[in-house]
């Protein structure tokens, strides 16, 4: 049998996973699995089933997409959050992120990009480099890392390269930042 894939926006961690899992296990609806963005149910819902589902996961921060593209981007933003936050393998890592993205969703990359700018109104390069700077603000504020240490860890060229895009994007210099602390932090899916 076939699963009915649904796709679940802001769904950008194990936690998401485990609470999704809950509501339908509530719901009595069957599954085959839950992962990051995506829904397998063993089966097809109806229009009374898919309210309460959408109601429900509302009530938990996550919404259901309710489209094809839709849901292409937001597994194009999934994929981009793992890149940036380093949580792929070491080979995936290394590769570009165009190539990392289209052997991952199985398209072109500038049809991805086309169609992400389009409906997002940001390029995915940008939308990459918050999602970076989130990562970085992490570090900043939880570990006792040099900037330098982060640096090297976010693969950036160097410290400075690392300052100046961050201050591109927040506005403050890293150690100003360090000093302000987590209430400058955004929810990943608020990026």
């Amino acid at each position: 049998m076939t699963p009915n894939i649904l796709f679940v926006k802001n769904m950008v961690c194990h936690r998401c996973i485990l609470a999704v899992e809950d509501v339908l296990r509530n719901l009595d609806l069957q599954f085959q699995q839950v992962i990051i963005g995506e829904i397998h149910l063993l089966i097809n819902l109806t229009m009374q089933q898919n309210d309460l589902l959408s109601t429900n996961l509302i009530k938990i921060g996550l919404e259901l997409i309710d489209n094809r593209m839709r849901g292409t981007i937001e597994k194009i933003k999934q994929l981009i959050i793992k890149k940036a936050r380093k949580e792929v393998g070491l080979a995936e890592n290394i590769m570009k992120l165009s190539v990392f993205l289209s052997e991952n969703m199985h398209h072109e990359y500038t049809y991805l990009s086309s169609l992400f700018s389009s409906i997002e109104g940001r390029t995915i390069e940008n939308y990459f480099i918050e999602q970076r700077v989130e990562k970085v603000k992490e570090l900043l504020v939880y570990k006792e890392m040099t900037l330098s240490e982060i640096a090297f860890e976010m693969d950036y060229s160097s410290a400075a390269h690392l300052s100046n895009q961050f201050k591109k994007i927040t506005g403050l210099t890293p150690s100003h930042f360090k000093q302000v602390g987590s209430n400058r932090r955004k929810l990943l899916d608020k990026v």
